[in-house]
């Protein structure tokens, strides 16, 4: 049985990073040579070392919405309310605390512009709520909500852009495809002078990717369903590539899971959109990537078990131990690893 506690490392909480690099690409990057088994040490613009000619960098093009809300009941009472996944127009899932305060048919009130009402509640405990507000809902959103960073960071962010990536451009994650954070547009244009094409896909980022792993057997953890579309433009690149035999470099263990649900066996995809639940843990033949550039994940997380996939358990906390004693910044505005 393969185990949530085979996938435990030791962090100390001083090396959880509460701020960002400045700049973008200052990052440290742990780079791990898999035929070789051999790490090297290097700062994040020095992935340019090895990408080449013919790579295929994939990245995940969502954009985070101000996604958190600070709500009151008819009572006087907080609540925060998460969102986490679009219904429809005016529906959402959220995630709500506390949430013994938000049975169904509550009404809430962020502020004059925007409240809700509680319409259902999920098997897993999420909130279906409903929205009211005038005009654009985006638009209303900027005004009344705040970026949803994670629980472990205690820092106030002075400027949000930096939990965006350079190239986001489309409304609807939770939480940042934090692997893309390192880019700035120069380093981009620099790859793509190289050579390396670059295809974007996208995934909106809910809480499965955040969601703790509560039962001790692994293959028992459900995954939450988030997004996803790969465009015929997207599809054809990395089509023509895996056919000539490049690389498909993947940015974010977002970007993997998107490849990996529409591949076929031959690593072929096809243009789509749909909700993902894949859980890629080892062991697990990848079909359509090569490499992953990724940040440094949570002990005993569904992430932390899809990088094991791409080696093996060992290597990766063996990896891991030599990150904490080299004082990496780990998790989202953490350092980055390149496995090649």
């Amino acid at each position: 049985m393969l185990k949530t506690s085979d996938f435990y490392y030791d962090l100390p909480e001083e090396l959880i990073a509460q701020t960002p690099a400045e700049p973008r690409d200052s990052s440290r990057l742990l780079v791990y040579h898999r035929d070789r088994k051999e790490i090297e040490h290097k700062v994040f613009r020095d992935i340019t070392q090895y990408l080449k000619a013919g790579d295929v960098l994939v990245v995940n093009r969502t954009k985070v919405l101000p996604a958190r809300l600070y709500a009151k009941t008819q009572n006087g009472g907080s609540v925060e309310v998460l969102l986490l996944k679009r219904l429809n127009l005016d529906e959402w899932e959220v995630l709500v605390r506390p949430g013994k305060k938000c049975k169904i048919g509550v009404k809430l009130t962020v502020n004059s512009e925007l409240s809700l009402e509680v319409t259902g509640i999920t098997d897993s405990g999420e909130r279906h709520v409903r929205f009211f507000y005038e005009g654009a809902f985006e638009d209303v959103l900027s005004r009344a909500g705040s970026m949803p960073l994670p629980p472990y960071i205690h820092e106030k962010l002075k400027d949000p852009s930096r939990y965006q990536t350079v190239y986001c451009r489309e409304n609807g994650s939770a939480a940042a495809p934090t692997a893309g954070l390192h880019f700035t547009p120069q380093l981009l244009e620099q790859i793509k002078a190289m050579g390396v094409e670059i295809a974007e896909v996208l995934l909106h980022v809910g809480l499965g990717t955040f969601r703790p792993v509560k039962v001790d057997n692994v293959l028992e953890h459900k995954m939450h369903s988030e997004y996803y579309e790969v465009s015929s433009e997207a599809a054809e690149l990395i089509n023509r590539a895996k056919r000539e035999g490049r690389r498909i470099v993947a940015v974010g263990t977002t970007s993997v899971r998107t490849l990996e649900t529409v591949a076929n066996e031959n690593g072929m995809l096809m243009p789509c959109s749909g909700n993902t639940e894949i859980f890629i843990y080892p062991p697990y033949k990848f079909k359509c990537v090569d490499a992953l550039i990724t940040n440094f994940h949570l002990p005993e997380s569904t992430l932390l078990m899809l990088v094991s996939a791409l080696c093996s358990r060992e290597e990766i906390l063996a990896i891991y131990k030599t990150a904490v004693e080299n004082r990496y910044r780990f998790f989202s505005f953490g350092d980055a690893m390149f496995i090649e």
